[in-house]
């Protein structure tokens, strides 16, 4: 006959064999989406910064279909030099309308030194494979 003490042991025991049963380890399948950067085909930006002030960027791109969602920025800072490159996530399970619509996404860039910063807007591949860029260069006044 078992005491308490270890019939609590047993129905632990079970709910943790039963929990481990009912979670599939999955298949080794790909995941249902992945990361694709996308050229950025334009962008508002101002003609000149003030030192300490925030502004919104705004960078419009081409969106392939329904399956493509903004996920987020790659943005790098090297000094006064950003370069900048939308990120979408794209789910690949299920079906796609295939319809090319011009969408945009904005981030906010304060200006923290004086100079001229330097954006670099990442337009896709030439067919070497080597990088473009929309580059555009905004003076900070005083």
């Amino acid at each position: 006959m078992l005491d308490v003490c270890n019939m609590k042991k047993l129905v632990i025991f079970c709910a943790l064999l039963c929990s481990l049963a009912s979670c599939s380890l999955g298949d080794s399948s790909e995941p249902n989406y992945r990361f694709e950067a996308l050229p950025i085909e334009s962008v508002d930006i101002p003609d000149e910064f003030t030192l300490g002030e925030t502004y919104e960027i705004t960078v419009y791109y081409n969106k392939p279909s329904n399956c493509y969602v903004f996920h987020d920025f790659y943005y790098v800072s090297d000094l006064n030099q950003r370069t900048v490159a939308v990120i979408n996530t794209v789910y690949t399970d299920q079906a796609c309308t295939q319809a090319t619509e011009l969408v945009n996404a904005s981030f906010n860039f304060m200006v923290n030194s004086n100079g001229t910063y330097v954006f670099k807007f990442w337009q896709g591949e030439d067919e070497d494979g080597n990088d473009l860029y929309y580059i555009v260069e905004v003076p900070v006044v005083e």
